[in-house]
């Protein structure tokens, strides 16, 4: 017998009482030192161009395009910080979920049943810092479907094999 009954939306679970766990506090600084090497590359780059530069326009503003660096390395890094705190990640039994952002919040919810392949990585400044990243991977061709950065490598290593074990299950 097809049954197709309607469901209340009252019922569905909330997103919104999901208690979300926060990312490592070290890769904050991550993400900092990024910056820092961002715009310090900029800033050298002016430098070098004031020792070359004969156009006079160039020359005598060279220190008005210093000030707005700065004004916007400061806001970047205060932006930075305050955005770093809307990272946050949960396990539940069925899916994984992922917010960041702050102008723009993004949540990102993946359904463990679709992941096909989860990859545990880290760069070389993550393992001066004992951080990594775990990248998971549903059908399709759109690439990296949910990336969460900033994991301690204990709890990276314990969500894949929490995952896996899920996956394997599954099939």
């Amino acid at each position: 017998m097809f049954t197709n009954a309607q469901i209340e939306i009252e019922t569905l679970p909330k997103l919104e009482e999901v208690s979300l766990q926060a990312i490592s506090r070290k890769y904050l600084n991550i993400i900092l030192i990024n910056k820092f090497i961002i715009f310090a590359v900029v800033y050298g780059a002016l430098f070098i161009a004031k020792m070359f530069a004969s156009d006079v326009l160039f020359t005598e503003n060279i220190w008005n395009f210093i000030i707005a660096l700065t004004l916007n390395l400061n806001f970047k890094l205060v932006f930075t910080v305050i955005a770093y705190n809307k990272r946050k990640y949960a396990l539940r039994e069925k899916d994984v979920i992922y917010s960041k952002g702050l102008l723009f919040l993004k949540t990102t919810v993946v359904p463990i049943s679709r992941i096909q392949h989860i990859e545990e990585t880290r760069t070389w400044l993550a393992r001066q810092f004992g951080l990594a990243s775990l990248k998971l991977f549903t059908a399709g061709d759109s690439g990296t479907d949910l990336s969460i950065n900033g994991l301690t490598t204990d709890e990276a290593k314990r969500i894949n094999d929490f995952l896996s074990a899920k996956i394997d299950a599954e099939d």
